[in-house]
């Protein structure tokens, strides 16, 4: 199928082909050409990408493409540290391999990569916060594609009907993690419920101020930045949206706010706690939803889904005892 829709939409013959297991959530292959040249390819299950249990893969799939649209935006209005999907022949930044199905191709880069995790170094954080201020600071062209947040939780539908019927809720002989995780859900459930209403509450607020949004990565994380011989590059595009600029900055700041300052400075926008605040929220809260989702669904008890498992207690055990705002 890839090969197929490499020369069809690409016009790329491979030459060789291997699958790189690297990553968390999409399939990876690193492709040669007749040329010599390398490439790497994405697949992308939609139903990984559905934000509801009734969503249309459709719509994950406009999604997915505006987001990537974005950052080919980006890179043409001279973002050079974008790593951005190649476009095929007709223009666009993926395509469908089947109703289930999406592939894209980037360019191969060559540098040091990083994994999901702490910043190891300040020279690493400085270097993604450049990269989110050039980002932020594009042009108005860079945004075009882009859809805006609309504050959703992903698979927040799962996890309400898991905190309002517990194993009642069905889906609990899918797999070994899932009586687990419906027992962990309901004995926490009073925690959780407070941080949808605090979240709720936050997300009112943010959407009465529509100003002062710009285009987001969504996930400056360091597993998505690599130092190459040319400096700092950014890559993984699938969760771009123009929204708030907080929503690149909750996580970036060590916790002293120097972060935030040097923020300031550069662009002369002050992040607003209430803003950190919310986003905070919503990547612990879609990270519980997104993993009670894939335990009410059939699953093997691969590699994944033990790892999956792994960091729901830890996470699920933030709110325990309440909110955890600041």
């Amino acid at each position: 199928m890839l090969t197929s829709a490499l020369a069809r939409d690409w016009d790329t013959g491979v030459a060789s082909m291997a699958y790189q297991a690297v990553g968390f959530g999409s399939h990876h292959w690193e492709i040669a050409d007749a040329a010599g040249a390398r490439w790497f390819v994405t697949v992308d299950e939609l139903e990984t990408k559905q934000r509801s249990l009734d969503e249309p893969l459709a719509a994950a799939f406009g999604r997915l493409r505006a987001s990537l649209s974005a950052a080919r935006d980006l890179r043409d209005c001279g973002a050079a540290f974008v790593v951005a999907p190649v476009l095929t022949r007709y223009s666009e930044p993926l395509v469908r391999l089947d109703d289930r199905l999406t592939v894209a191709v980037y360019p191969f880069v060559d540098g040091q990569s990083f994994t999901w995790g702490e910043f190891t170094t300040p020279a690493q954080r400085r270097g993604m916060l450049d990269l989110i201020v050039g980002v932020h600071t594009a042009p108005a062209a860079a945004r075009r594609h882009a859809a805006e947040d609309d504050f959703t939780v992903l698979h927040r539908d799962e996890l309400e009907l898991a905190l309002d019927f517990g194993p009642a809720a069905g889906a609990t002989d899918c797999g070994p993690y899932a009586r687990p995780t419906a027992r962990l859900v309901a004995e926490n459930a009073a925690g959780l419920r407070r941080a949808l209403a605090r979240y709720d509450a936050l997300a009112a607020a943010a959407r009465s101020r529509s100003s002062g949004l710009v285009l987001t990565h969504g996930e400056p994380h360091p597993g998505n930045v690599m130092l190459t011989a040319s400096g700092w590059v950014l890559i993984d595009w699938d969760t771009a949206l123009v929204a708030p600029p907080e929503r690149d900055l909750w996580s970036l700041d060590p916790g002293d706010g120097s972060v935030l300052r040097r923020y300031a400075d550069a662009t002369g926008v002050t992040p607003r706690p209430e803003l950190l605040e919310l986003y905070r929220i919503r990547w612990d809260l879609a990270d519980i939803a997104v993993t009670v989702s894939r335990f009410r669904r059939p699953h093997p008890g691969s590699e994944d889904d033990e790892k999956s498992w792994g960091g729901l207690g830890p996470l699920i055990a933030r709110w325990a005892g309440g909110d955890r705002s600041g």
